[in-house]
């Protein structure tokens, strides 16, 4: 328990997959061999989201199966993406600004890569949904950094959802998509509406902080 605190003391994690996941997260980072720097979990990370984009590349062209690749990628993704700070954290090797910058920037050139993949995939107009998709989760990144400003609570999941339950959800689609083709449109689009009305939500919440804080703000002036 201690380590777990240690480990994950800079963020607050809410989402379903938490206990697991900081469990199997903190048996794994003593085992990562020493030349594997918190940059190269990150790079192994981003290379996971680019075989994401190749199976949907392959899944086109040449057969649907090939989509269980993107389960292997979504997999090599979350442990790069899961590890890079935690490995820092556990070396005494932390850069706080420098790895929250990196982290947000390889987060949102994943989700691209990944909407793309999709946006190859689709067929007309479908590739309206993956679009829309990326839009939306692109929203709720944006949230979670405003919500860090205006809070200094640095937390990136939604209530009970969180990145992994979304990784965990997009693999199921794919696995569905294997077995009853052109589903995944329609699972997508399912996806896509479930984001975007916990963005509302979490959008109403953001602004009634930002509010409280501009009170906060104000009497604290008037104070003064």
């Amino acid at each position: 328990m201690e380590a777990n605190k240690k480990l994950f003391a800079d963020r607050k994690r809410t989402n379903l997959l938490s206990v697991p996941e900081q469990k199997l997260i903190t048996y794994m980072v003593p085992r990562v061999p020493g030349w594997i720097s918190s940059d190269g979990l990150t790079a192994i990370g981003t290379f996971g989201s680019v075989l994401i984009l190749v199976s949907f590349i392959l899944a086109k062209y040449v057969a649907v199966a090939y989509l269980l690749f993107g389960i292997l990628g979504f997999i090599i993704n979350w442990i790069g993406d899961s590890m890079d700070g935690r490995i820092a954290y556990y070396r005494n090797k932390s850069r706080k600004w420098y790895g929250f910058s990196l982290d947000i920037i390889m987060d949102w050139v994943s989700t691209v890569m990944i909407g793309l993949g999709y946006i190859i995939y689709a067929d007309g107009h479908w590739e309206l949904t993956g679009f829309l998709l990326v839009a939306c989760y692109g929203w709720s990144m944006i949230i979670s950094q405003l919500r860090y400003k205006i809070s200094n609570v640095y937390t990136i999941d939604a209530g009970l959802v969180g990145p992994t339950e979304i990784r965990v959800v997009i693999c199921l689609v794919l696995l569905v998509e294997v077995l009853f083709p052109h589903s995944i449109n329609y699972l997508v689009i399912l996806i896509t509406l479930i984001i975007f009305f916990i963005n509302i939500v979490d959008t109403k919440k953001l602004l009634s902080l930002g509010d409280q804080r501009d009170q906060a703000e104000k009497m604290g002036k008037k104070d003064l």
